[in-house]
């Protein structure tokens, strides 16, 4: 009998929202942990999405969307209000937000079945905007690996409450080597075992505490650049779950960010 490799399994928590475009009109299913939930699928892994929807047509098309591409929604709850809202402007290719209306996203938080539904998959990843940072601590206790995507929020009191229980920090970093450097080193220290910033159009780079490992870009036409950071961290994350070394997994990251440059929204 062939011998099978097991999926690995992502879980996926926090801030979903819909991205809307007001020079088109158009709107696109997105957030942080939604996206990367739906690049791991894209990757052939499995994964979850547990966050909150509000009861307005938003949060149903959010369901429905996210459901479609294959992600376990079972502890995606609907309550009544709306769904949050990111309104996005496209500027030479590159997408610059507006306003965000949280909806219901202000007031998710973590219960202690979600915990528990988290912490049976390989990996939980969340991030800055999710309100999952308070209760890490949680997710930590019951043994569960952790990434966290800080974005360019570098000095944010909410990655200085997350930090401590996360074992992949991912971070939006611009200026030169040796500020990035410099900077993976402090926030290693807070005690990530892996630390990796997103340099644009200079690739990225990683810190496991011992060596830095940099990497470039996989040139590409960008039609839209909405979620390339997302693609990297899904398919850095994929490659650590599978077992790959750190300069193919920054590979991977690269690979899969070039392939959502080339197509607009998300996914």
């Amino acid at each position: 009998m062939r011998n099978m490799e097991r999926i690995p399994r992502l879980a996926a928590v926090g801030d979903n929202c819909m991205d809307v475009y007001d020079q088109t009109g158009e709107a696109f299913p997105g957030g942080n942990p939604v996206n990367v939930a739906v690049y791991t699928l894209r990757l052939g892994g499995a994964a979850s999405y547990t966050g909150v929807v509000g009861s307005d047509p938003y949060g149903a098309l959010m369901r429905e969307a996210v459901a479609g591409k294959g992600v376990d929604v079972s502890h995606l709850r609907t309550e009544p209000g709306a769904t949050a809202v990111s309104h996005v402007e496209l500027v030479d290719g590159d997408r610059v937000f507006g306003d965000y209306d949280e909806g219901v996203m202000e007031h998710f938080r973590m219960t202690d079945e979600d915990l528990d539904f988290l912490a049976g998959h390989d990996l939980v990843v969340s991030g800055l905007w999710g309100h999952t940072g308070p209760d890490l601590h949680k997710l930590k206790a019951r043994g569960a690996a952790v990434a966290f995507d800080c974005a360019d929020k570098l000095w944010d009191p909410r990655v200085e409450e997350a930090i401590p229980y996360v074992d992949y920090a991912f971070f939006s970093l611009d200026g030169e080597t040796e500020e990035v450097q410099a900077f993976l080193k402090d926030a290693y220290a807070k005690g990530p075992k892996l630390v990796v910033a997103t340099r644009g159009e200079r690739g990225s780079m990683a810190f496991d505490g011992e060596r830095f490992y940099a990497y470039g870009i996989v040139p590409c036409t960008v039609v839209d650049t909405m979620g390339a950071g997302d693609s990297f961290i899904a398919g850095f994350l994929y490659g650590l779950l599978r077992g790959m070394p750190i300069p193919e997994c920054m590979a991977q990251g690269a690979q899969c960010s070039s392939v959502t440059l080339g197509y607009s929204g998300a996914w």
